[in-house]
């Protein structure tokens, strides 16, 4: 199931997190439990069930909703969550410490080290902008960000997701239309550490970045494009964003 922020269960989740950021836990947790039991899909039952851990008041708690979070992502198995398997396993490890018992927290605890490998996503990959570009040319990493100008990026960003390449085009600077290209890494790249685990876990919207350029095989023109109002919310979104991009 590809991640999509207006599936019901998503906004249950971001509503929870909005809770949390004003303080007020418990009812995040209604939220969160709400969303778990609206869940249909394993991705859905997946993200719910990790929000749901995080508020149990003790431990086998805690544990066992992680343990459910983790039996939902295994059943998935591809790279959606694939990249939340080791904090998965880090966290379920934790649990297993405060627990008393150490073999299987170091069992976890290697679990978490085994799947921190690089993405294993083939893609196709997008990547979106309002540059005018032709099939061969270079994506190279060096140019400002859109959300900070005065910074230089040391990688360039691209996306599995069509719709995410789009949303990054409708919100790129300048006047020119929205160009969604087909990209090939020609070298290695990373989980972009910008969104993974940030908000929901592992890298669901499957974003990387590399040091690599990128080259342009392609372009798409179809994609769910976003209405003016959605636009402008996710403008003052990053309007307000004070975190730091790690660059």
């Amino acid at each position: 199931m590809e991640f999509n922020p207006n599936n019901n269960v998503v906004k249950l989740c971001l509503q929870g997190m909005g809770m949390e950021e004003k303080g007020k836990p418990e009812e995040a947790h209604k939220l969160f439990l709400q969303a778990w039991n609206e869940a249909i899909y394993d991705f859905e039952k997946f993200i719910s069930a990790h929000y749901v851990a995080r508020h149990q008041e003790n431990v086998p708690d805690k544990l066992k909703w992680l343990e459910t979070a983790l039996q939902f992502a295994l059943k998935i198995n591809d790279d959606t969550v694939k990249s939340a398997l080791p904090s998965l396993y880090s966290n379920i490890a934790k649990c297993h410490e405060d627990l008393s018992d150490p073999d299987k927290a170091k069992k976890n605890y290697e679990l978490a080290t085994l799947f921190k490998d690089k993405p294993s996503d083939q893609g196709p990959f997008y990547h979106g902008t309002r540059a005018d570009l032709q099939v061969g040319d270079l994506l190279t990493a060096g140019n400002s960000s859109n959300y900070k100008p005065k910074l230089k990026m040391n990688h360039i960003y691209f996306t599995a997701l069509v719709n995410g390449a789009g949303l990054a085009a409708a919100l790129a600077k300048g006047d020119r239309r929205e160009r969604v290209y087909i990209v090939e890494p020609t070298g290695e790249f990373e989980n972009d550490p910008n969104v993974t685990d940030k908000k929901f876990p592992g890298n669901p919207t499957r974003s990387y970045r590399s040091q690599a350029p990128l080259k342009i095989v392609g372009e798409v023109t179809d994609w769910v494009r976003q209405t003016p109002e959605e636009l402008q919310k996710w403008r003052e979104k990053l309007a307000r964003s004070n975190g730091e991009i790690i660059n």
